[in-house]
Order: C-alpha cells, then sequence, then structure tokens
C-alpha cells in the first residue's frame, strides 16, 4: 500500500539500511569466531560443545536471523522504490523495524519471554561494537522506531485498513493468487472458524473440495503430474492467506505439500504418476506419520518397524501427533526396516495407503487403532496418537523402492516444510493484527478509540513492521528455494522468527481486547491458541536455533 514518497528520502534510507547491514554483518563475524573458538574443533561444530554452550550458539543464530532481517528488509526498499511502489507506509515500516531490530542487536534479542541474549554472551566486546556501530546504525536507532513514527503508522492504519500492509512486491500473478485466497478465507473460512474451533469440528468436506477447486493442493507439482507448476513463492501466499482464515485450513495444504515432496523427490517414476495428480486433484488427502512418543527431533531412535513379509511390510509401533489421520487416505510413515541398524540409516519411508475412517470408526484398518489427543488450539483436523499391530502396507510402496533412505527422503523436504510452517504463522500474525485493529477502533474509552491510546496504537504498529521482517524472510527463502539454491539456512531463520512473531501479535492482540480477549466468543482467543503451536512443531524453537548455530559455525574456525 504506497502513499505519497520523496525519492531522495528513498536513496538515503536505502544506502543507510545498506551500511548498516555491513555493519551488523561484521558484528555477526565477530560473534561467530568468538563463539566457534568455543565449540569448533578440527574444522567442525562438536555436538557435545554446542549442547554445552547453547546460550552462546543459539544466541548467535538468532544474531544471524536479525542480521539477515535487516539485509531483507533492505531488499525490500530497494524493490519497492525502483517500481515506485514505496510509499509511506513502506518507508515507516521499513524505519520502524530496522530501528527496533538494530536496538536489539545492540542491547540484547529476544529468543523468549524470558530468555535475553547479549553480544557480550557470544564473547564480542564493547570495544568489538564501538569499532563495527557505523553512524547508519546510530541513525537508525535514534530516528527509526520512534513514538512519533509509530503514531503515524497506527494513524494510516486506522484510515487505510491492513489487509494489503508489508504485502506490496510480488508480481501480478501472486497478487491475484493472494486477492483470491484472501476472498475465500473471508468468505467460506473466517464466519466459520471460531465454531469449529470451539467444537473441536473438522474442517467440512465441501470447503476442502473448494480448496483442491482454488488449486490449493496441486501449486507446486509439476505440469506433467497434474499440478500447477508454481514455486515456493506461490505457496507461502496461499498459506499465509489461508492462516490468516484459519491455521487448520491453512495447515490442509501442508499435508499435501509434504507427501508431494517427498514423492516428487524420492519416488519412483510410477509412484509420481500414481500418487501425485491424486494429491493435487485433492482425490487423496495425505498425513504425515513420522513422531513417536519420548522421541520428538530425535528420529534417529525411531522404533516403529516394518517387518517385510512376502510382497507386503508388516508395521508394528506407535506414532503420535499425527495430524489429520481419520480422514487420511495415504500416510507418508517413517519406520525402522532395518532392525540392526539403530540409527539413522535403518529407517525407510512408506506410501501407506488407509480407508478414510469418521469419529464413529476413526481407523477401519486391520492392524490399526488410534487416540484422540485433545488440543488447546490447531483444530479443525484432529491429532491422534495411532498404534500400529501388523499393519499391512504393499512392499511396492517403499518410496524410492529401496529401503534406508527414509530419514534422508525426509530431510530433504525440510526447507520447503520450513517455509511453508513460516508462511504459515504470518497469517495467524496477521489475523492478530486484524483483529486487534478493528477492535481497537470501535471500543471507545474516556471518549476515545483506545487505537488512538500511544501504547495501543505502538502495539499495533509494532506488530505490523516485525510481520513485514518475517515475511521478507520467509518469502526470500521461497525464493531461493525456487532458483534451486539450498536454503535451509534461510528457512530456518524464517520458521525461528515468523513464530516468534505470531506468539507476540497473538498476545498482543488479546491485551488490546482487554478481559474480551480471553472470552471464548472472541476469535482472537483462538488465535493466541493456535499460535503457540508454532513454536514448537516442524522444529521447536530450540531445535531450530540449534541447526542453525550448527550451519553457521561448521568450518567457521
Amino acid at each position: 500500500m504506497a502513499l505519497a514518497s520523496s525519492k531522495p528520502a528513498e536513496n538515503e534510507l536505502i544506502a543507510t539500511l545498506a551500511q548498516a547491514a555491513a555493519a551488523v554483518e561484521a558484528l555477526l563475524d565477530d560473534a561467530r569466531r568468538a563463539v566457534a573458538e568455543k565449540v569448533v574443533r578440527e574444522g567442525r561444530a562438536s555436538a557435545r560443545l554446542v549442547d554445552k554452550e547453547q546460550r552462546a550458539t543459539h544466541g548467535v543464530a538468532w544474531l544471524a536471523t536479525y542480521v539477515e532481517a535487516i539485509r531483507q528488509l533492505a531488499a525490500y526498499a530497494q524493490r519497492l522504490a525502483a517500481t515506485g511502489g514505496f510509499g509511506e507506509i513502506e518507508d515507516l515500516l521499513v524505519r520502524i523495524g530496522a530501528g527496533e531490530y538494530l536496538a536489539q542487536i545492540v542491547g540484547g534479542i529476544l529468543m523468549s519471554q524470558s530468555e535475553i541474549v547479549r553480544l557480550g554472551d557470544l564473547g564480542v566486546t564493547s570495544a568489538m561494537v564501538a569499532a563495527r556501530i557505523n553512524p547508519a546504525v546510530e541513525h537508525l536507532i535514534v530516528y527509526g522506531n520512534t513514538a512519533p513514527r509509530r503514531a503515524r503508522l497506527a494513524e494510516l492504519m486506522r484510515q487505510h485498513g491492513d489487509a494489503g500492509i508489508g504485502t506490496a512486491g510480488l508480481d501480478d500473478t501472486l497478487d491475484s493468487i493472494r486477492d483470491e485466497m484472501r476472498k475465500f478465507a473471508d468468505g467460506q473460512v473466517v464466519p466459520h472458524a471460531q465454531e469449529w474451533h470451539l467444537r473441536n469440528q473438522y474442517i467440512p468436506l465441501d470447503v476442502i473440495a473448494q480448496m483442491s477447486e482454488l488449486g490449493v493442493f496441486s501449486l507446486t507439482i509439476p505440469e506433467e503430474y497434474g499440478g500447477m507448476g508454481l514455486g515456493k513463492e506461490s505457496m507461502c501466499v496461499v498459506s499465509e492467506e489461508l492462516s490468516r482464515g484459519y491455521i487448520g485450513v491453512g495447515s490442509l495444504g501442508t499435508r499435501s505439500e509434504i507427501a508431494a515432496e517427498l514423492i516428487l523427490g524420492s519416488g519412483t517414476e510410477e509412484q509420481k504418476r500414481k500418487w501425485l495428480p491424486k494429491i493435487g486433484s485433492g482425490e487423496v488427502l495425505p498425513t504425515a506419520v513420522f513422531t513417536e512418543p519420548n522421541t520428538g527431533s530425535d528420529l534417529a531412535s525411531l522404533k516403529t518397524r516394518a517387518v517385510r513379509s512376502g510382497d507386503v511390510y508388516k508395521v508394528y509401533g506407535n506414532k503420535t501427533w499425527i495430524t489429520h489421520p481419520v480422514r487420511a487416505d495415504l500416510m507418508t510413515l517413517l519406520v525402522r526396516t532395518d532392525p540392526n541398524e539403530k540409527g539413522y540409516r535403518g529407517l525407510s519411508m512408506l506410501l501407506a495407503e488407509k480407508p478414510r475412517g469418521s469419529d464413529a470408526d476413526p481407523f477401519p484398518a486391520a492392524g490399526m487403532s488410534g487416540t484422540e489427543i485433545e488440543v488447546l488450539g490447531y483444530r479443525g483436523m484432529k491429532e491422534y496418537e495411532i498404534a500400529f499391530d501388523g499393519f499391512t502396507v504393499k512392499a511396492e510402496n517403499l518410496l524410492g523402492g529401496v529401503e534406508g533412505l527414509g530419514f534422508k527422503q525426509l530431510m530433504a523436504t525440510f526447507e520447503s516444510a520450513r517455509i511453508q510452517t513460516a508462511a504459515r504463522a504470518i497469517g495467524v500474525a496477521q489475523a492478530a493484527l486484524e483483529q486487534a485493529r478493528n477492535y481497537a477502533i470501535a471500543r471507545v474509552q474516556f471518549g476515545v478509540p483506545i487505537a488512538e491510546f500511544p501504547r495501543v496504537a505502538d502495539k499495533l504498529a509494532m506488530m505490523a513492521a516485525e510481520i513485514l521482517i518475517a515475511r521478507q524472510l520467509t518469502y526470500h527463502a521461497a525464493r531461493q528455494k525456487d532458483s534451486g539454491r539450498r536454503c535451509d539456512l534461510e528457512a530456518g531463520m524464517a520458521k525461528l522468527l515468523a513464530a516468534r512473531v505470531a506468539w507476540a501479535a497473538a498476545d498482543n492482540a488479546v491485551q488490546i481486547h482487554g478481559g474480551n480477549g480471553f472470552a471464548l466468543e472472541f476469535p482472537v482467543s483462538r488465535i493466541l491458541c493456535d499460535a503457540r503451536i508454532l513454536n514448537i512443531f516442524e522444529g521447536a524453537a530450540e531445535i531450530q536455533a540449534q541447526v542453525i548455530a550448527r550451519r553457521l559455525l561448521d568450518g567457521s574456525n
């Protein structure tokens, strides 16, 4: 959403951002070297030492994420300036976001509500900081995130709405996709989401059918397999807008995205031709069956086993936190096919067919049973713990036709899964912002809308600025993926930050609602519950920081 702007001011801001980015990049190099001295041995980060020095290693991951945020804010400003789309709102968002994140880099980064990492924790001395901080950083810290700027941004948000805040910069095709998905979400999802949540109901099949007609499940599947052949950036747009309506709806696409990515990347040609068109059309609803009780992120310790018996595998064991398994037709099932190999190499991926169930008969398949896990939020699909006792899978449904590759096959999907989760988090954060803005305008206290009170306006402005930052990180990761570049670092940073932004936005939205935010009748109470899971699944924040740190530190010493 662009309003009038001044070209000289744009150029000055872009130059200032570039100089600030260079300064914090140098600080990151200092921190990385200092932390590497603690944990890197013979050119590799020691797992034992990384664990021992978690505060420093996770801190350098967060610092790197903030540095990337400054880079992407600079890139965003430059792209919009080049196309004439950099208006007053964009200018305010960038200045507020850059000023705040630079101030946190220097003063302390929030890893969680109670954990602040400071440069000193990373071995960066005050003298080193003084040597790196240049006038551009100082200028943005002092003049970027100011009370007058936040007040002006909040005023513009009240005047012009917030649907387009921070979404500029996409091409016409992606803009059209966003408009279509927003209309669908506003018309078919938002009016019903609270009822689905409160009653713990499944998302209706007719809504899923409409999603299929819109191409939600076929977005990134190549045209030769019946898909639309679009990139991960389109997936971000769709996931964000659907999750803005209701995270359960946005997450239905995740099931298909994970399954299609697995099959496309690792399946045989026969498996691709059999399954991808059905997944893309919505005829087949897949679910991911990976996690086990007591394993969490430690996939190497998985115990569910599959025993080959003629032309089938017999599956035995337990899985947990399985999303939407009752109505799924296909399970991507991670199992141990080699009992003598206790690590990753003994794992295989099965494309396990199953009949659809119902609440009355959840798992109408021999050798398979389950118990629902009742959850605070992230409803609409239902979570289950599943027990397998001789459940049969055709041997021809071994993904790729070779045993022992399951973990490698799954790892190849992590980039896309984390980008998609970051996009869902942005959608949830956007929903929180919209609920907060609308309530703050409507709620009158002491004769004025509470949106006019500075601390309410501050919350709205900071929510918008942080959503912009998370969006730029996420879409950057998607563009890297679409270009064929390795992007596990960028995807991890996007997921790490976006999940925190979603929780902060939801929490602030509840605060703006006051007591009403605690009432079940108000959608913001659901959004708070939905936002909380984002810091846990697809790699908890701590695991995400650990992975980012290992990538940053390997070979840095």
